[in-house]
């Protein structure tokens, strides 16, 4: 298959940022992950100065190209390659993008709220993974091509798209809300999937949005 290049190019920056990762992990984590608001003190350095993180703006971004170990950044780039490249070849390179751009960013959003307002518990963690937009990209192949066959990795079972997108958006939900699978942005996905879904009732001009002329899109 066809790799298109905005997906190539992402896959790229994604291996490229993990492997800064390993040689700046400590100084990244505090600057690009994405952290609640506030300043937290999060321990003493070796020289005697207090370590602190604190949410900055760009971190609803940059959180989304940093991943927490290799596995972490295998199934999303994964996940990318599968669903990413059959998008943007639909949607084209320019509103693959700003679809992506808007899920990755909302999924922060959702966390950031959720772990600021201390919902999700008192403890200071940050946030950072491809996933929040990965779900974006599963919710739309899942609308666009919902009886297209798929084949979950584990265990082998064979589904629809629809079907798949449905049972990952209630496990996601599940466990988010019964705090099962510590560690994980549960809903982040959800928040990537919510974005998700509006822009394209978005672009199809359907409610809660206006009609935005004849034009259809997919």
């Amino acid at each position: 298959m066809h790799l298109p290049r905005i997906t190539k190019y992402l896959l790229f920056i994604l291996a490229g940022v993990f492997l800064l990762q390993q040689v700046f992990s400590d100084e990244m984590l505090l600057l690009f992950a994405l952290w609640p608001w506030g300043q937290h003190a999060l321990g003493t350095a070796s020289d005697g100065t207090v370590v602190t993180a604190a949410f900055y703006p760009w971190q609803l971004l940059s959180y989304g190209f940093m991943h927490g170990s290799f596995t972490h950044l295998f199934f999303n780039a994964i996940a990318l390659f599968q669903f990413g490249a059959v998008l943007e070849q639909t949607w084209g390179p320019k509103k693959y993008i700003q679809y992506l751009l808007v899920c990755t960013i909302g999924a922060g959003l959702i966390q950031l709220l959720l772990v600021s307002s201390g919902i999700l518990g008192s403890d200071v963690f940050p946030t950072l993974g491809a996933s929040g937009g990965i779900f974006g990209l599963l919710l739309a192949y899942g609308m666009l091509f919902p009886n297209q066959q798929m084949m979950l990795i584990l265990p082998p079972i064979p589904m629809k798209a629809r079907t798949m997108v449905i049972i990952f958006g209630a496990i996601s939900l599940l466990m988010g809300v019964t705090g099962t699978a510590a560690g994980i942005a549960h809903f982040a996905h959800l928040g990537g999937m919510l974005f998700g879904w509006l822009m394209i009732r978005y672009w199809r001009g359907q409610p809660p949005f206006r009609k935005r002329g004849p034009r259809l899109v997919r």
